[in-house]
């Protein structure tokens, strides 16, 4: 088998050429890309191997990302050797204790607001605002959408929406994210891609995919967290929180109800993008647990729908023909 293949010639860039002497290594954990994760432990310490497939997955956009980062104070695995050529690397070991596994462990107060605190960072470095990364423009934005309508309305629920209330959907969730400030986007900042570290700092995961978009993406991506659910209070109060934060140090020029606004549509965007992505990893990628994932997105979609009488028609198809047509394909 190909696993087969690539565990064997992981092993042997190990052994032979990263001169690291395992005495085991195990699966530590796949996402939903073409990457697996592997705990390589040696006789003094732990280290994580990452598998890339070069054919699938570019390295040189996560060591070139991990170095931005790490240059303005947050924390990312550090990289210790790296062969592009077969696509492997070795890191630093952050452990398995993300904030998703963490619920309840931790106070949720003291983990989020480090998680707050990075971001911030993030989104404040001059160096990361000027960073030749690519920029989240329309046509991507337009790229994401439609896996919404292709994977999760086409393939998993088999429905239809139509073209004119899609369009103007679509036009203005885009209107909506180009109008923000630009900022630094790791793109995927939930519970999951981020570890509890020894020192209180959260440390990030998953970054590769880094751009220069909306400055409400990152944040939306953590507070209505696709894996975790938040009371609504509580979003309400570390949104304004974070816009009063973001407007002392001049990086928005808004009112509180116009930022609140970007968040909702932005995490429309990111959550239709979602449930396609999830429905695609069920049906062509072999990966049913994100299933389970759908309806807690289809929550936050309708809910924000609910709040904006102009989606107010979306909210309808989603109510009365969606969510039945869910409850039946996740039943069967």
């Amino acid at each position: 088998m190909l696993e087969d293949l690539r565990t064997l010639l992981m092993r042997d860039w190990l052994e032979n050429n990263a001169l690291v002497g395992v005495e085991k290594i195990e699966l530590a954990s796949s996402d939903a890309s073409f990457r697996r994760y592997f705990r390589a432990a040696t006789r003094h310490c732990s280290r994580i191997v990452m598998d890339a497939p070069p054919e699938k997955e570019r390295l040189d956009a996560f060591i070139k990302v991990a170095g931005l980062i790490r240059g303005v104070g947050v924390k990312v695995p550090e990289i210790y050797q790296h062969n592009l050529e077969d696509g492997f690397l070795l890191l630093e070991d952050f452990g398995d204790q993300s904030f998703f596994k963490n619920a309840g462990v931790f106070p949720d107060s003291f983990l989020y607001q480090g998680a707050l605190d990075s971001l911030f960072q993030l989104q404040s470095a001059p160096s990361l605002q000027k960073a030749a990364l690519p920029n989240y423009d329309e046509a991507l934005l337009r790229r994401e959408l439609a896996v919404f309508t292709t994977w999760f309305l086409g393939e998993l629920v088999d429905r239809e929406l139509p073209q004119t209330l899609w369009e103007a959907l679509q036009q203005g969730l885009v209107d909506s994210a180009l109008c923000q400030p630009v900022t630094f986007v790791h793109r995927d900042y939930h519970s999951r891609n981020l570890m509890v570290l020894p020192d209180g700092q959260p440390g990030l995961l998953d970054f590769q995919d880094a751009l220069l978009g909306p400055v409400t993406y990152d944040l939306v991506s953590l507070l209505r967290d696709c894996y975790r659910t938040w009371p609504k209070p509580q979003v309400a109060a570390w949104v304004n929180a974070y816009w009063q934060r973001l407007s002392d140090a001049g990086i928005i020029d808004c009112t509180p109800e116009v930022f609140r606004q970007w968040f909702d549509w932005m995490g429309l965007q990111r959550h239709l993008k979602a449930m396609g992505i999830f429905s695609r990893l069920h049906l062509r990628d072999g990966k049913p647990s994100y299933l389970a994932d759908i309806p807690r997105t289809l929550g936050y979609v309708t809910e924000v729908c609910g709040d904006y009488p102009q989606l107010a028609a979306f909210a309808e198809f989603l109510l009365s023909d969606i969510q039945p047509r869910l409850k039946e394909v996740l039943n069967a």
